[in-house]
């Protein structure tokens, strides 16, 4: 599985140095770092939405605030 969070401007703003540090906790945490590839990447093209984060193809919107609700959902459910 891959993760990318997007890290340009708008969502470096938004907190995505934040969504990268909790999911590299989580990651750590839950003993997925031989499953889990974490990348960043620059804009996504979605800068209104938020904090950008795909899994594999599937796009979402993430907050500091919002992302262990998000990895739990997207992906602890998925490995």
């Amino acid at each position: 599985m891959k993760i990318t969070v997007c890290i340009g401007s708008s969502c470096h703003i938004k907190g995505s140095r934040q969504v990268v540090e909790e999911l590299q906790y989580l990651i750590k945490e839950n003993n997925l770092g031989d499953k889990v590839e974490l990348g960043g990447t620059f804009c996504m093209g979605k800068c209104q939405q938020g904090v950008c984060v795909t899994v594999d193809d599937d796009f979402y919107s993430v907050t500091p605030d919002t992302v262990a609700d998000f990895f739990k959902e997207s992906v602890l459910s998925k490995v």
